[in-house]
């Protein structure tokens, strides 16, 4: 039986966002931008919901489309996706529609993929409000169900999404995010600019990622004053991301702590500062409570930085062995990792040489065909 050739697609892309791209932003970016670029012939209906960037608009085969309300929040989430954007996909009868975000609407025929990175709402419906947390717990099982087929970046969420939702597994396709390209080791020069810069001229360990209850900022800070103070080290610590939600606690530790005065934030990075950060860092610890995927430990793998991270949910997935490996709810575990990478270059070395195999593991140019190859399944 032949498969007619996908013609037209419509794409949500609500979250390329200028400058402030994160995980989300950067899988669509790369996901996009790729797939594009490689199907001259097909037309991509990008679907904004604000004033959106020309540098997302890849090329000429791409027609933008704002659409109205912007979606940011509970309320304007189901007038976008259920009113706004059912409308829009009558008028453009694109042959599927594809949505980086997880959000579907309902309410429209057109064939829809989404991608779920992650179902954190469904494990910590505290760490959101109450009306999010609503939401998206009356929403994504819909959407799971309304999917023609499901892509997560691990399978990990694969599982997650079977457990919570009662979804076929042969429904769901596992395409994994991979490393900007921009990211790469750093040569001495660039190490001794970038400590000069962000460190007062000290070595440090590093770790990414928006400040909220979920990423366990406050457990990394009390893990680092123990092993600063078992240490006598001077090292610091650069905690590198914007103030998200609910970072109270993250503040209240940071104001507690002995050793706040080798404690940096750095606040949201460029592409370039954050390329830098990492390729002087003596260590990248990612200790989130839980995760979908975590780029960040393919990024310090690139940047040939050893790596400490959780034990728990989809990030030894990532890590494999290229890790030192910790129970993100034990301070002792985290302290006495950093204390490791302090005191054993050998060990950080090692760690190096794996992450070098590790990272092979991980590419955007693959995961664009499998998601290509999924969307023409459909």
């Amino acid at each position: 039986m032949s498969t007619k050739p996908l013609r037209h697609i419509s794409v949500n892309t609500r979250l390329l966002l200028g400058k402030n791209l994160e995980g989300i932003g950067r899988f669509s970016v790369e996901i996009l931008r790729r797939m594009v670029l490689a199907h001259p012939n097909v037309e991509f209906s990008f679907l904004f919901d604000r004033p959106f960037d020309p540098k997302f608009i890849f090329a000429d085969n791409v027609t933008p489309h704002v659409l109205f309300p912007p979606a940011r929040h509970a309320f304007l989430f189901v007038a976008f996706f259920e009113y706004a954007m059912p409308h829009k996909l009558s008028r453009l009868k694109p042959d599927i529609h594809f949505s980086p975000d997880g959000y579907l609407s309902l309410r429209s025929q057109v064939p829809q993929v989404p991608v779920f990175h992650d179902l954190a709402f469904e494990h910590f419906p505290q760490d959101v409000s109450r009306l999010f947390s609503w939401h998206y717990r009356r929403y994504f099982p819909r959407y799971a169900q309304k999917a023609q087929k499901i892509i997560t970046v691990s399978e990990f969420t694969k599982q997650d999404v079977v457990s919570h939702y009662g979804v076929d597994g042969n429904k769901i396709e596992v395409v994994h995010n991979a490393c900007a390209s921009f990211f790469g080791a750093a040569d001495e020069h660039r190490k001794i600019l970038t400590r000069h810069r962000f460190a007062s001229d000290k070595r440090y360990f590093h770790t990414v990622g928006a400040i909220q209850p979920r990423k366990n900022l406050a457990r990394l800070i009390e893990a680092f004053d123990q092993f600063k103070t078992h240490s006598g080290s001077d090292w610091k610590l650069l905690i590198v991301g914007r103030k998200a939600w609910n970072f109270d606690e993250v503040i209240h530790s940071y104001a507690q702590s002995p050793h706040k005065d080798d404690i940096v934030f750095t606040g949201f990075l460029s592409d370039e500062e954050l390329n830098e950060v990492y390729g002087a860092s003596e260590g990248l610890v990612y200790v989130p409570l839980f995760e979908g995927f975590g780029i960040p430990i393919i990024e310090a793998m690139q940047c040939e930085v050893p790596v400490i991270c959780s034990n728990t949910s989809s990030m030894p997935e990532v890590a494999g062995d290229a890790a030192i490996l910790v129970n993100p709810h034990s301070m002792e575990e985290i302290a006495n990792a950093m204390h490791s990478l302090h005191r054993n270059d050998e060990l950080a070395s090692t760690l190096i040489d794996k992450g070098r195999q590790q990272r092979q593991r991980f590419s955007w140019d693959v995961s664009a065909d499998r998601v290509w190859n999924v969307l023409s399944e459909c």
